[in-house]
């Protein structure tokens, strides 16, 4: 509000308006000026979503449901079972070729006699033959296929890690913005109050008629304050719900903290981590692997396969078992295409992994460092700032009893405490999500 509305609402006789102005003082204490370890409690402790009526959820719970729900780990469930059946493909022997010939013949040229004396019988011959691959190409194609299944599993743990940190990102943005609602469900009802005074003294004759019309404005304001904030609440609702593939449903409700800095963090054993267990780098790692092996497969591959041959003849005078070979020439063709193409898929794994390497390694650095001047600055909050604006709505409110301040004075202390608190409640916010940007980060929890 307006500094000259309030000055204009203090200027009334102390004998006639003291009464309601010390009322609305009281209310005031009872419902905001609540000792510290209540005004902590209420914007760090277990907070329910405005306008809710469902099962209430915990951030565990909600990634449960995501993990079991969200479509992106059916994704990597199916990848998974692709490569199980490369891998049964890879570890297959090929199929024989069975061929086989059948008729009626006769023999007529070295018959003498009348045609009655030519000889006729059923001729027929059965061919079969089986592929013999070369082992190294057999053992190349085995290995990579082996590759490619770790590769998946290794990408399994990535999405679940990815996943994760969103739902963590949404539940805290959730969570603050139910405390922005009560915060401005607060303010609310404490222009509804003023308004209530000024609406009375100029009923009385205290106060000029526009001064009614101002303090409207003012609640009008708080509503629409109110109302964007229930949106804002509606709006991360949704978007918590649609991680979990839609099982949390329209009407939740959600209970929990924000997280505290942990002990003996250190940047070196961060890296350290992200290096070692990041599913993202083991993945890349993995696919060099099997580009190596998808190399040696190509180089294995340029000795042909042969086919081993059996026959059976059976023909008119003559019965006869043969055997033979098969093997393709590589005279003109020796597969430098795909060698070269393989070559330069692994090239781009290798760079590939050295990028998000890199950049893994400045997003560790960065939610590390946002976590500590975050860090800091709630220890401000907590050592002095927040005992300082309780102790200085204290102060006015006790003055105010004594006829030594003004009720604007109240107002003013109690809307310097409410701005502490939201300030306190979004640097409690960003500390819970950096510390979860920095998990992903690292690969793991901290």
């Amino acid at each position: 509000m307006h500094s000259a509305y309030y000055m204009r609402l203090m200027m009334f006789r102390q004998e006639t308006g003291i009464g309601i102005g010390l009322a609305l003082v009281c209310a005031i204490g009872l419902g905001l000026g609540t000792d510290m370890a209540s005004a902590q409690s209420r914007f760090g402790a277990d907070t329910a979503s405005v306008q809710s009526d469902g099962q209430p959820y915990s951030l565990d719970m909600i990634i449960a449901l995501a993990l079991a729900k969200n479509p992106v780990v059916g994704l990597a469930e199916g990848h998974i079972e692709q490569q199980k059946g490369q891998q049964t493909a890879a570890g297959a022997y090929p199929n024989p070729t069975v061929t086989g010939h059948g008729g009626h013949g006769k023999l007529k040229d070295t018959i003498v006699g009348p045609p009655e004396n030519t000889t006729s019988v059923t001729e027929y011959n059965v061919v079969v033959g089986q592929p013999i691959e070369w082992p190294g190409m057999r053992t190349a194609r085995q290995r990579a296929a082996d590759l490619g299944l770790a590769t998946a599993n290794v990408g399994m743990l990535e999405t679940q890690l990815n996943l994760a940190s969103q739902v963590k990102v949404g539940f805290y943005d959730l969570l603050l913005a139910q405390q922005g609602a009560d915060l401005a469900r607060q303010n609310l009802d404490i222009v509804e109050g003023v308004a209530r005074i000024v609406k009375a003294r100029v009923k009385s004759g205290e106060a000029p008629q526009f001064e009614s019309i101002k303090a409207e404005v003012e609640v009008l304001k708080a509503r629409q304050q109110l109302v964007r904030a229930d949106n804002l609440v509606r709006i991360n609702r949704v978007a918590v719900d649609t991680l979990t593939g839609g099982a949390l449903g329209p009407f939740y409700m959600i209970y929990g903290e924000f997280r505290i800095l942990p002990r003996d963090l250190h940047i070196e054993g961060l890296m350290a981590r992200m290096v070692e267990q990041h599913p993202t780098i083991q993945r890349l790692l993995k696919s060099v692997e099997q580009s190596d092996w998808k190399i040696e497969f190509e180089r294995q591959a340029r000795v042909p396969t042969i086919t081993v041959n059996g026959t059976y003849w059976r023909e008119i005078g003559r019965e006869a078992y043969q055997g033979g070979l098969s093997v393709p020439v590589p005279l003109w063709y020796r597969r430098q295409g795909e060698i070269a193409s393989s070559l330069g898929a692994k090239r781009r794994e290798e760079a590939e992994l050295l990028r998000i390497r890199n950049e893994l390694g400045r997003a560790v650095h960065q939610h590390y460092q946002d976590v500590r001047t975050t860090a800091e600055l709630i220890d401000v909050f907590d050592k002095g700032l927040l005992k300082q604006a309780q102790e200085a709505l204290r102060l006015a409110q006790f003055s105010f009893q004594q006829g030594a301040s003004s009720l604007l004075e109240v107002f003013d202390a109690q809307r310097v405490q409410r701005q502490i608190l939201v300030d306190y409640a979004q640097a409690r916010h960003d500390l819970s999500v950096s510390l979860a940007r920095l998990e992903q980060a690292v690969g793991g929890t901290l």
